[in-house]
């Protein structure tokens, strides 16, 4: 073989020689970067809370102190920290004080002009019934009267009381959507009130506790569904 076409095999075989090594090393470098992202989206989505709770209502309030007594780490969203000014009382009868005992929060019914209710009175064509709770025989660890009261004031003592814990983060944003991968809830994107900017939670679990009438709720919820509301 003479001298030139010596000269073009060798020129040849480094080029694909140097092509591979270039090739292999690129591929390299994308999966390590790629290992990395995937790290730290671990970390984000596994460091920050086990649970999302959307909404800071009564349910939801509720909801973030038991599960942050239960020693998990929780993240609660909610459009606005103000309290409710609904044009409307609340009455909870002795089954929900009792619900509210067992949750160790029967103490936020105290300092909000609650009113003690001790039975039921009925009206029709004129005629009225009276029905007390029963008194005699009850299985409650205490008197079996009802509470009324103002709605956002009850709101308000759950709010602080589940803010309270440490491992209860309490923030207000507006929840835009929820992050579904392979049919499978990871998070929400929502919008911080305070940064005005969106941006994204991560969970293991969500809980959607905003209300029959939030924009989330009505893009969740088949529109064919009835919602009836008894006064």
């Amino acid at each position: 073989m003479d001298l030139p076409h010596v000269w073009l095999w060798t020129m040849l075989l480094a080029f694909v020689l140097t092509w591979m090594i270039f090739h292999f090393n690129n591929q390299r470098k994308k999966k390590s970067m790629l290992k990395l992202a995937e790290a730290a989206t671990e970390e984000i989505r596994e460091g920050v809370a086990d649970i999302i709770i959307v909404g800071a209502g009564v349910g939801g309030s509720a909801l973030a102190y038991a599960l942050a007594k239960d020693g998990r780490r929780v993240h609660v969203i909610e459009r606005d920290m103000r309290e409710p000014e609904r044009i409307m009382g609340e009455v909870m009868q002795p089954g929900g004080r009792f619900m509210l005992a067992k949750l160790g929060l029967q103490d936020c019914l105290e300092g909000i002009d609650a009113q003690k209710l001790t039975g039921l009175a009925v009206y029709k064509d004129g005629k009225e019934g009276v029905l007390p709770f029963p008194v005699e025989n009850n299985t409650f660890p205490y008197e079996p009267s009802a509470r009324s009261f103002h709605n956002g004031r009850l709101v308000q003592r759950l709010r602080q009381r589940a803010s309270s814990l440490p491992n209860v983060h309490m923030e207000e944003g507006t929840v835009k959507s929820l992050i579904e991968e392979k049919g499978v809830i990871k998070g929400v994107i929502y919008k911080n009130t305070t940064a005005c900017q969106e941006t994204t939670a991560f969970a293991p679990l969500t809980v959607v506790c905003d209300g029959c009438y939030s924009n989330l709720r009505r893009s969740l919820v088949d529109s064919s569904v009835s919602i009836y509301i008894l006064l």
